[in-house]
């Protein structure tokens, strides 16, 4: 007997061999037949879907779960233009707080929406005696008031209280870690909000880091939202590269650098599980630290590396060597230079056919990057949104010669480079749904093209999040399409992305989100 037979709908599998289905078996938890084969079974529930379209539910490739639940509790600036009305989010906050020396924290920081960077001065006209951490949208740099310059040490750059990359690193590294519990509880916050948009599965993407972890047990908390019953989807944990440290294994294992006990890619289970190496190689296009090879249009700068490219190499050489699944941050092309670089070397020293190393962001590609990129096997995780909503501020910065190369789809796919959809939550919006129809149109919110050329059908954007997500997660013998023996993971919407209008694919209803043969938010019968 079935466990729950889905009736009355429109599958579109994602699997070439039965593209289209129309009822679907569920038993345990797996997909176990299509159409004929089971439709006269008997099962425990039978669940009429009214003629909704289903697909494999959406993994999103590169996330911040718990930066994403304390964004939501957190007092935000977003949407202040005048530097009079943020200061007055920060005056609220620390009224809020009323607990002079302690920490307050403010997020939605944006200079370009303010003209300028605040500055240390003008936070400290309100921060009544606490520490003030401001924290810009792109995770890549703060703003901070002398109270907190005074604790640092005196070589740590900044700009009048603005600290980017390391330099912020530093400020965060004095604040105590958050507890486990506060932990499980933003990413259960975070993980339901996935869900609601059709998500069932994530990679998160970099935990214990000293850019962006939380504490140095971060992984313990997402063991325990997990037993605490907080996580309704499955994630896979990136680990950053600055955990990895000298290790005196055996010669012949050819390991210099790991992490305890030689833990590596692939650890854990279905639900929880260690996947890729995080290692940054520079920063972010909002903050303008994405390392260029020519200056930013207008400035004078372009950008920075997050360390000497030696450096740099060693950690990517270290981390494959150890036998990990790289997932190297590069936004600028630049940077994309010393990825490239980094990984075929790796690849030259140990050949491994099948590490499936991935290129995160891939925000600036030159076209003589593309080559490489298909030739060492290289996917490509990109973020949509971030040319949706930032995408008019991107190709200004880049100039006419360059804005098309922002965050291809076409070059990718006509070069045989896997495309992988994702979001970077919180940056900026999370659903699959409103990148896939970027992906397609390319078309920014106030209707500016940005690389045509670049454009992609639904069918490949719908691929994007389904089997090459899952593919890009090592999870493609049980994610990323509804075929038997996979693991019953999918979403109901409310119309066929490929028959609406592309305009109207973003506001396609998320009906209901399954994750294990169960409607997530109900209880297991």
């Amino acid at each position: 007997m079935l466990c729950t037979r889905l009736t009355n709908a429109r599958f579109l599998t994602m699997d070439p061999d039965h593209p289209v289905a129309h009822e679907l078996g569920i038993w345990r938890g797996r997909i176990v037949g299509l159409d004929d084969a089971v439709a006269a079974l008997p099962a425990r529930e039978v669940v009429d879907l009214q003629g909704a379209t289903v697909l494999p539910g959406f993994i999103d490739s590169h996330v911040h779960l718990p930066w994403t639940g304390f964004k939501q509790n957190t007092a935000s600036m977003a949407g202040c233009t005048r530097i009079e009305d943020a200061l007055a989010v920060v005056a609220e906050a620390v009224a809020a707080r009323n607990s002079p020396g302690s920490w307050v924290s403010v997020v939605g920081y944006d200079q370009r929406a303010l003209g300028r960077h605040l500055t240390a001065a003008e936070l400290d006209q309100v921060s009544q005696g606490h520490k003030l951490y401001v924290l810009h949208d792109s995770g890549h740099g703060c703003v901070v008031n002398t109270a907190v310059l005074d604790l640092l040490a005196a070589d740590v750059p900044h700009e009048n209280g603005f600290l980017a990359e390391g330099a912020m690193g530093a400020a965060r590294a004095l604040r105590l870690p958050y507890s486990q519990e506060e932990l499980a509880q933003s990413i259960g916050r975070a993980a339901r909000t996935c869900v609601a948009e059709g998500i069932t599965a994530c990679a998160e993407a970099g935990i214990g880091g000293a850019l962006f972890g939380h504490t140095p047990v971060e992984l313990g908390a997402y063991q325990l939202a997990r037993d605490k019953g907080l996580l309704p989807l499955r994630v896979q944990l990136m680990v950053s590269a600055d955990r990895l440290r000298p290790v005196a294994a055996h010669e012949a294992d050819g390991i210099p650098r790991a992490l305890d006990l030689g833990l590596r890619t692939g650890f854990g289970d279905d639900w929880l599980s260690v996947g890729a190496l995080k290692i940054f190689t520079d920063g972010g296009m909002m903050a303008r630290t994405a390392a260029l090879s020519a200056p930013y249009e207008g400035m004078d700068h372009a950008g920075q590396l997050q360390d000497d490219p030696e450096v740099l190499t060693r950690s990517i050489v270290d981390g494959h060597l150890a036998g990990w699944q790289l997932a190297v941050h590069a936004i600028g092309d630049r940077a994309a230079d010393v990825a490239l670089d980094a990984l075929e070397e790796a690849q030259r020293l140990r050949p491994r056919p099948d590490a499936r190393h991935r290129i995160e962001h891939a925000g600036l590609i030159r076209p003589d990057q593309l080559p490489r990129f298909a030739r060492l096997g290289i996917a490509a995780v990109v973020q949509p949104n971030f040319l949706r909503y930032f995408g008019d501020d991107y190709a200004a910065i880049m100039g006419e010669e360059r804005a098309p190369w922002l965050y291809r789809g076409r070059g990718f796919l006509d070069h045989g480079i896997t495309l992988v959809g994702s979001s970077d939550r919180p940056v900026t919006d999370g659903s699959p749904l409103r990148a896939v129809q970027f992906m397609v149109e390319r078309a920014s919110e106030s209707g500016r093209l940005i690389g045509p050329d670049e454009g992609i059908t639904v069918d490949e954007a719908l691929y994007a999040y389904t089997v090459a997500g899952a593919r890009a997660c090592r999870w493609e013998d049980s994610a990323g399409s509804l075929t038997p023996g996979k693991r019953a993971d999918l979403v109901v919407l409310g119309d066929d992305p490929r028959r609406v209008d592309v305009s109207a694919i973003g506001d396609i209803e998320v009906v209901a989100t399954y994750v294990d043969g169960r409607e997530a938010g109900k209880p297991a019968a």
